[in-house]
């Protein structure tokens, strides 16, 4: 089931998310229903905030990114068909010099900035089977699990960027909050919520 992506400006975007066990309700249904949203909106990662859960749950899918020619085969290859379900993750080291990358988000339509994160990246999570599991990831993987992490912590890539940048954005961050923006993905803003 599509579900609606909640908009900039709810207060869900920034809880720390709660960790689950196998037991919350519903597990394999919203992971399915959240990579079935994350695919309708052409994401390469949605987290659960973003359809209004605050937990420690994200998923990703980078497989978009492995057609991009200015990338080096290798990592072309290894972006193709990486799909994976991260729940309670903790990212206990971010290693590397720090390199731009120009990003967006599924509830923030239409904004896109350049952020600067480290390349290499260790985290602790388990997959479905709630097995915990450490690893390593680097580059564009890298970057979407720091983007998804972020959101499990209450963190928004806007939160990233220069006092500059954020001021010339909040026109259109302020317009998001209203639901003065259109996607061909459903949404759903606070101010609405509130019955304005």
């Amino acid at each position: 089931m599509i579900l609606p992506i909640v908009g900039y400006g709810d207060p869900v975007l920034r809880k720390v998310g709660q960790e689950i066990t196998s037991e919350y309700p519903n597990l394999k249904e919203t992971i399915a229903n959240m990579y079935e949203t994350m695919y309708n909106a052409y994401g390469v990662g949605l987290a659960a905030p973003q359809v209004g859960l605050p937990i420690r749950l994200f998923v990703i899918d980078t497989t978009p990114f492995s057609d991009d020619e200015d990338l080096p085969s290798e990592e072309q290859k290894d972006l193709k068909g990486f799909k994976k379900t991260f729940i309670n993750a903790k990212i206990v080291k971010e290693e590397g010099e720090e390199w731009g990358f120009n990003e967006g988000c599924l509830s923030i339509p239409d904004v896109r900035e350049d952020v600067y994160r480290k390349p290499t990246v260790t985290i602790e999570y388990c997959e479905e089977d709630f097995v915990m599991k450490t690893e390593v990831f680097d580059g564009l993987i890298a970057r979407v699990i720091q983007h998804e992490y972020d959101h499990i912590e209450g963190i928004l890539f806007t939160d990233k960027i220069s006092s500059l940048k954020k001021r010339l954005i909040q026109k259109k961050l302020k317009n998001i909050t209203e639901g003065k923006t259109f996607q061909e993905y459903r949404m759903k803003f606070f101010a609405a919520k509130k019955g304005r």
